[in-house]
């Protein structure tokens, strides 16, 4: 049992010690700044649409929360609402997209 552990446990070490590439498949290095018509950079541009979405989820992020915790304080302690589970899943759905756009740089 503690051979096959030990194994287990030196597979693991040697897979996360490999490195794995960022984006879609090549590192951002090796990808050629890809220019507009009017001299504008592709990744320039992407990185301003990322940036103006972050702060409009963000926005949209904290009110939602103001609400819920609103929410949480006008109601019992033993009841619960519909309403304020779909918050919350709104809250995890808004940060998981915010944070899954800041990984990529």
């Amino acid at each position: 049992m503690k051979r096959l552990f030990l194994s287990l446990l030196a597979l693991c070490v040697c897979f996360a010690q490999t490195p794995v590439p960022r984006g879609r498949g090549a590192p951002p290095d090796s990808e050629e700044d890809l220019r507009f018509p009017n001299g504008k950079s592709q990744r320039d541009e992407i990185i301003k649409a990322d940036h103006q979405k972050n702060v409009q989820e963000a926005i949209d992020l904290a009110k939602i929360a103001q609400d819920l915790k609103s929410d949480l304080e006008k109601s019992d302690k033993n009841i619960v609402s519909v309403k304020s589970i779909k918050q919350t899943e709104e809250i995890e759905k808004l940060a998981r997209s915010i944070r899954a756009r800041l990984k990529r740089y």
